[in-house]
């Protein structure tokens, strides 16, 4: 994805709110051997679209910037609290030989032809929504898709029972094999049991 930049002169919380009103978005771009940090300044409304699109938070985008393309990562979005309004953007260069770790979003499917649900009916539960991972800029997934069709009643699926995209790592913290989604098996109905009948009172004589 592509974005237009614009350099910022300005900073300061006064100035920041000047431009907001101006209906632009305050930034910043750093990170790269060597390079200052720059602050930058975005079209609102179309930031606010392009935020809307997962592929913004999880690809490596083109900025462009005084008639130069630099590769960048979205690192960080401050909203606020209740308007519909972006206060503020980070981004990060990134360099083509440099491996660099971020997030990115799992893609489940076909959890319904799976036998776990068709046959007994179990609950599946999403336990990790997004990975962390390391890679090349080259080898960035915009997402990483999880096939759920041989989920079986009683089996949870793990980090190591899935295939990343080739180049791609995932980062664990310390947690070896960690559960992305585990399945539930109903709950039996256990039938009451019925209760005796109360003999008969013997009536008086």
């Amino acid at each position: 994805m592509k974005f237009v930049a614009f350099e910022r002169a300005k900073q300061g919380t006064g100035a920041s709110r000047r431009l907001r009103i101006t209906g632009k978005t305050p930034g910043i771009v750093y990170g790269g051997d060597g390079k200052e940090p720059q602050l930058i300044e975005i079209d609102h409304n179309a930031l606010w679209h392009a935020l809307k699109k997962e592929a913004f938070h999880a690809s490596v985008l083109d900025m462009e910037l005084n008639g130069q393309e630099t590769k960048v990562l979205l690192r960080d979005v401050q909203y606020h609290p209740f308007k519909q309004l972006v206060l503020h953007i980070d981004f990060q260069r990134v360099d083509a030989k440099t491996k660099m770790t971020t997030k990115v979003p799992v893609h489940y499917s076909g959890e319904d032809e799976s036998s776990a649900v068709k046959l007994d009916k179990c609950m599946i539960n999403h336990i990790v929504n997004e990975l962390q991972i390391t890679c090349l800029p080259a080898d960035l997934p915009e997402f990483i898709a999880v096939d759920l069709t041989g989920l079986k009643k009683g089996v949870s699926l793990h980090l190591n029972d899935i295939t990343l995209p080739k180049g791609v790592v995932a980062v664990t913290h310390g947690k070896k094999n960690p559960v992305l989604v585990s399945v539930v098996a109903p709950v039996e109905e256990v039938a009451a049991p019925v209760a005796a009948p109360a003999p008969a009172k013997k009536g008086k004589k």
